[in-house]
């Protein structure tokens, strides 16, 4: 360990912000199955994929051999108005917690949009303006992903539609409402406003919505239009790409300091942040260099690496997008409604997915009380009040650094802080008053829907 003292707040400059991102599938040894076709039930054509997103976007999603991709310049400059991101030491967490244990939060919500999901929201609207493109549809779920596109269309002057899990629409008006600032036109789903919209709201009458329903009808909406192309906020190949700068970054301010990580800890839903986070140290494990703890936390409400199957599905309830190999609760489950929109997503990115199936990542469930209680926890001591999301991973930090207090082991724990709660004051005016619950789908429930997952 070196003797350089460590800030409270680790920054990089400038010029160590990563010029690259990193595709951690081309150290895979097992790479993800390829993305199957709904026309043909056969592996996508760059062709066909080009046809729902951009076409370099359509290329990043099917390369699993490329180590780093160049970051445009342009996208770089935009980067620099919030990057790189600070790694924190969770100084008074560990006090309160009167742990052994070191704990470090990479903070992704320093950025108008209030969490990670900007990082990838410009390079996909970056891409959009290149080819040309009137603009870009997109579903949201807790709307931080809405918001972070909203933002970037804004910045290059193109349009954007995004529709919005009717629950997280309900619940998170403010939200909604920096959208349509930002000049994005914000639809509940699943609307009448499509043909799969209908569809599923015929089928479950009254649902709330899910992040599968509000793919299938951005899906919809590009392809009846020329000018629009579909992009997304989590779960394909190339959002991990992109979101891989959070771990480069976390990499290399550890780096500059000679810290060790033993324990790498992120919120997961459909793997966006996750991924990014985590990649470049699979990268080290996948390459032999070095070895790590990572773990996924997800909600007990929507189980998908804990108690779903690793199977072909449809990446949306419609079942118009590409069939993708993934830990899966069917394309057809309705998670409950809540508070934790951005992670009710039915499946898991392919390449969490093949990392947790080769045994290089572990899987927690937390109900959500539990997770509340320790954003409370966390947000008394620390000064932030974490994102709902964010929060799953606290939770996790905070049990693992418990159990170094039990044995005394002075292990350094990592996690990502994806984001700002600031607009999800329902969720904890609803903690605090003592109404919110929790949910856990019955085995029956998670059957059911599996046993709609293709068959071929």
């Amino acid at each position: 360990m070196s003797n350089k003292p460590i800030p409270y707040k680790i920054y990089l400059e400038e010029d160590e912000m990563p010029k690259a991102w990193y595709n951690v599938r081309a150290d895979m040894k097992n790479k993800p199955a390829p993305l199957i076709d709904p026309a043909t039930m056969e592996p996508i054509t760059l062709e066909a994929l080009s046809k729902v997103f951009c076409e370099e976007l359509a290329k990043q999603e099917l390369d699993d051999t490329t180590p780093y991709i160049p970051i445009p310049q342009e996208i770089l400059d935009f980067y620099k108005m919030y990057r790189p991101a600070p790694l924190v030491r969770a100084y008074c967490l560990e006090k309160k917690l009167g742990t052994p244990a070191k704990i470090y939060y990479k903070f992704e919500g320093n950025n108008t949009s209030g969490s990670h999901k900007l990082n990838s929201a410009i390079a996909q609207a970056y891409y959009a303006k290149q080819q040309g493109l009137k603009g870009v549809t997109t579903e949201t779920g807790a709307g931080q992903w809405g918001t972070a596109l909203s933002m970037a269309c804004a910045y290059l002057d193109l349009d954007c539609k995004v529709y919005m899990v009717k629950c997280s629409y309900e619940q998170k008006p403010f939200r909604r409402e920096v959208m349509r600032t930002y000049g994005a036109n914000v639809t509940p789903s699943p609307s009448m406003e499509t043909e799969v919209g209908r569809r599923i709201n015929a089928e479950f009458p009254g649902t709330t919505g899910s992040l599968g329903c509000a793919i299938s009808e951005a899906v919809e909406a590009a392809s009846n239009d020329p000018g629009y192309r579909y992009v997304l906020g989590s779960v394909m190949n190339q959002v991990l790409l992109h979101q891989s700068i959070i771990g480069l970054e976390t990499k290399a301010a550890l780096d500059k300091y000679d810290i060790k990580a033993d324990i790498i800890i992120g919120c997961a839903g459909g793997g966006s942040n996750l991924g990014g986070l985590v990649s470049p140290f699979a990268g080290e494990m996948l390459r032999g260099e070095a070895n790590y703890k990572l773990i996924a936390v997800e909600p007990a409400s929507c189980p998908s690496l804990t108690r779903g199957s690793y199977v072909y599905d449809y990446c949306d309830t419609g079942k118009i997008c590409p069939l993708q190999k993934m830990y899966t609760l069917g394309s057809g489950f309705i998670p409950a409604s809540s508070h934790a929109g951005g992670l009710r997503y039915h499946g898991m990115s392919s390449v969490v997915s093949q990392l947790y199936h080769d045994g290089l990542m572990e899987a927690r469930t937390v109900e959500q009380t539990s997770v509340f209680a320790a954003a409370q926890e966390f947000a008394k001591v620390e000064g932030i009040l974490p994102a709902p999301e964010s929060s799953h991973a606290i939770r996790v930090a905070i049990d693992e650094a418990l159990k170094c207090k039990e044995t005394g082991e002075e292990k350094t724990i990592v996690f990502g802080l994806t984001g700002t709660g600031y607009f999800d004051m329902y969720a904890y005016q609803r903690f605090n008053d003592g109404q919110m619950g929790d949910y856990i789908p019955s085995d029956e429930e998670i059957a059911t829907s599996l046993a709609k997952t293709p068959k071929f």
